[in-house]
Order: structure tokens, then sequence, then C-alpha cells
């Protein structure tokens, strides 16, 4: 019905992903991982000069970077559970490390084309 409110179940007082990343900061990790400019230690110095370093902070892996290799904070999960709980759906997935090419994975299927995906 229009206007009615749906209640939430879960704790939308906590953001896992932006918990993880303050505390991989916190811990001053460096990974040996992808991204290659490494929190800023590692980006050509002209182009930190003109973006700073702080558009680089955030660019962490979630898996060997904000949670173990194997997940077992489910750093991701945990927030997918709450994105769901957000918006009334039984699943929501994120997509990281190469979004573009989740989404072009997603759509092919749905074209009738799978192998040359």
């Amino acid at each position: 019905m229009p206007g009615t409110r749906v209640r939430m179940t879960a704790d939308h007082s906590r953001a896992p992903v932006l918990e993880a990343l303050v505390e991989y900061h916190r811990r001053g990790r460096l990974g040996f991982t992808p991204p290659g400019h490494k929190q800023a230690r590692g980006a050509d110095p002209a182009v930190r000069e003109v973006l700073g370093d702080a558009v680089f902070l955030g660019d962490v892996l979630a898996s060997g970077g904000l949670d173990d290799r194997l997940t077992r904070g489910r750093v991701l999960v945990r927030a997918e559970e709450l994105m769901a709980d957000a918006v009334h759906a039984e699943h929501t997935f994120f997509t990281t490390c190469g979004s573009s090419l989740s989404v072009r994975r997603r759509c092919c299927p749905s074209r009738g084309r799978t192998r040359s995906c």
C-alpha cells in the first residue's frame, strides 16, 4: 500500500565496508595485491600532485584488503545483507574489482549470447 512504511529488521547503524576501510587504514596495512598505486605510494608523483592522495585511499580490494583472502570477516556479505534489508529484497550482490566486466557478463546471457561475451 502506498505510503506504508516497511520496517527494516537489520541494524542499519553499521556500515561493514566503511568500518573495514577505517580498520585497514588504522593498521597501516599495505597488501601485495592490486591496485598498483598502493594507497598512493606507487602512484605517479604528477598524478598525486594534481589529484592528491585521498583519491587513492578508498581503492582497496575487498578480499585480501578489507577482509582476509578467505573472507572470514564477511565484510561484503554483511553489507549485502544490509542493502537487501534496506531495499526489501531477498538478496543483493555487489560487484567489486572489475564492475564493468561484471555488468557486461550479466548482460550477455540476457541477450542470448554466452560464448562471445
